[in-house]
Parts: structure tokens; sequence; C-alpha cells
């Protein structure tokens, strides 16, 4: 078997490679645009395992590839990455992926279908998340996220080997191993861009290419940058900025402190936006319901009321606690004080009345206001 080269390009168009897999008989190594090698792996046939080794010491092992006959074991060696396992199910027709180990949660479900491989996040509530289309003629596969029509995320072109061999449900999971992106990649691969239009060599379609205001150009004031909300400053960052020419100069202002510029707008003139010259206001859906169909939920309940547990009781078992209940009243304890007993406290208790000091007054002294001593 010799060497085959498979070249990733971001996007649709073939103009910006992005990676290159050299496939051999011994493993795979990835290089990225700049030729650099940046990941390692190795085939041992004999035990049905591939590995990733560190370029940088090839002797390190950072993650293991397991295969047998109901998936692919995925071991890595690196601090917080837990396991994950890919399980054969439906036949063969799909491949589930789990992340933590045979139970842990479902994280990705790969469909085959007839034109390729469909990846269903289960985050994403059943869609699909990316497709892996093998194009016809055997040359290429189109990763397109969202779905079969999405947008192209990366063209892959294989050459001395035919994609079809990746159809296969355990070709696809070695394919699959070694051309994954990790998040450190495409934060790279960003960051790259962004150093690219910043450097001025990114072609940047959005960018200002007018005349700029500088103080050698003639003009009576230095170049002075506007701001889409703040105030004019001193341009000495170097970068065009566009001024907001697609700001409309006669928005109306509101009252201070109003942030619409609809304040300044006549009811009148939002009512008839608003209705569009329509009088009165439009009946609702609900309208076009015959009220047979609204209540005839209401009718076809079964209002009869059910029977209790109680009424399965008899009178005769209700009553007879009650009967048998002991209704005698028990005699209190003043029934044994006899009644001489009871009076003659009353009696030793009545005190004799004396005569108040009024009644020394004669009635004529009490009419003329006389005052005791």
């Amino acid at each position: 078997m010799t060497e085959s080269v498979i070249t990733e390009y971001d996007g649709k168009d073939r103009d910006r490679v992005a990676r290159i897999y050299r496939y051999g008989p011994g493993g795979v190594q990835v290089y990225d645009s700049h030729d650099r090698l940046r990941r390692m792996y190795k085939f041992s046939p004999g035990e049905n395992m591939m590995t990733e080794n560190d370029p940088k010491a090839p002797a390190k092992v950072l993650r293991r590839f397991v295969f047998d006959d109901y998936g692919m074991l995925e071991e890595t060696f690196s601090f917080g990455n837990p396991p994950r396992t890919y399980r054969y199910e439906n036949g063969g027709q799909q491949i589930v992926m789990r992340e933590g180990g045979d139970y842990g949660a479902v994280g990705k479900t790969y469909s085959f279908e007839g034109s390729g491989v469909a990846v269903t996040s289960f985050g994403r509530d059943g869609s699909i998340e990316r497709v892996y289309v093998f194009e016809p003629g055997g040359s290429a596969i189109t990763i397109r996220t969202g779905g079969w029509y999405g947008e192209v995320e990366r063209t892959l072109v294989f050459d001395r080997i035919d994609p079809v061999v990746f159809r296969a449900p355990d070709s696809f999971l070695q394919f699959l191993s070694f051309t994954e992106k990790s998040q450190r990649e495409i934060d790279e691969a960003i960051d790259e861009e962004v150093a690219k239009i910043r450097a001025g060599s990114g072609g940047n379609r959005y960018a200002y290419t007018g005349p700029r205001n500088t103080e050698g150009s003639g003009n009576a004031e230095p170049a002075r940058v506007v701001g889409r909300r703040g105030p004019a400053r001193d341009d000495d960052s170097g970068i065009d900025f566009i001024t907001d020419a697609d700001t409309p100069r006669d928005v109306p202002r509101g009252p201070p402190g109003s942030r619409d510029g609809g304040a300044g707008i006549p009811f009148e003139e939002r009512w008839q936006s608003a209705t569009n010259g329509r009088e009165g206001v439009s009946s609702g859906r609900s309208t076009s319901i015959p009220l047979d169909e609204r209540f005839r939920s209401s009718r076809e309940e079964d209002r009869t009321l059910s029977r209790g547990r109680s009424a399965n009781i008899p009178l005769d078992e209700r009553f007879q606690s009650s009967r048998d209940e002991d209704r005698t009243l028990n005699r209190g304890r003043s029934a044994d004080i006899p009644l001489e007993e009871r009076f003659r406290s009353s009696e030793d208790d009545k005190d004799e009345l004396t005569p108040g000091r009024s009644t020394q007054i004669s009635y004529e002294e009490r009419k003329a206001g006389r005052r005791l001593p």
C-alpha cells in the first residue's frame, strides 16, 4: 500500500488548503496549511488499535482507539477529557456515541444513509448537526453543516485512495478519528485569520478603501473618527473607520431621556400605519369555530357523580358505635354535701349592715348643700 494524500479545504472553493493528511500503512500524519506536523496516528493491526501520539515526542500516547465487533472505544490520557464509546446499532446502520463510557449520556448519533452519513447532536433535539456527503465520482467528501443542503464547512479531496473505503462503519470511525477538529485547532485558525486581516493581507471586503483624512492631505483640521455612539476622537490607531453614513439624519427626536426615535410621530399616523387604513379591529381566528364544536367537549363529559365509599357501609354499622356508648350521667361531687351544710356557710357569711354617715344629715341640710365634716 503506497502513501495516499487527503487534502482538506475550508469551504466549497478549493483555493485555501486547511490541512493535509498523509495516509500510509503505518498510520496517518496530519499537517497544517504551513506544512507543519500537527497530529500523528499509528496503526496496530494485530491489536485492532490506533493511537494518537505527540508529534514532539512520538513515543508519548495521547489517545488510544480500540476497535471491536461492537464499535470503538476512545481512551484519552489527558486530564479532564472523559472517554467516549461508539457502538453499532440498528444493524450497523447507525453509530451512537456516548460520553463517559458504555453507560454515559448519548452525545451524537451517526446515521448511514444513501449518499453519506448524517450526524445528529443529542443537545439539538434531534436536528442534524452536519453531514458527510460522499460526492459522485469517488474523489471527495463534502462536510455540510445543518443538513444535506447546508453550508459547506470542509471539502476533503482524495488522491490514490477511494473515499468509498470509509463508507463501512469501522472504517468511518477511523476516518472520523483523525479528521475531527479540536476546539484548540478551531481557535488557532480563527486567530490566524484575524492576524491576516490586521496585517492588511487578508483582503477584507468590509474595509474602508476611500481616501483618509490625515494631517498630510492638505486639509485644515487633523483626521477625526466618528464613532457609532461616542463623540469624535483623534485617529491615532491607524485603523480606517467608516462614519455613520447609514444613520438616518431626519429622525424626529423625542423628549429628553427618550431612546425611541418615534416619540415625535403623531398618534394618528401610528394608528394609520398599524391598521393600514382598515376601520375597526379584525375578528380573531376563534370566530371561525362553530359554537357546537366549542361546547361539544363539555357536553360529552360524564357529569354523573360517583358513589362514595361510605355508601357501602350499612346504617346499622354506622350507628352501632353510638348505641354502644354508655350515656348514664355520673353523680357529681356536690351531691354528697348535705343541704344544711350548704346553706350554713351562706348564713354565717351574712353581716349586719351599719348605717352610713349620710343618715345623720337631714333632708333640708342636704338641699342646702351641707358637706360632711
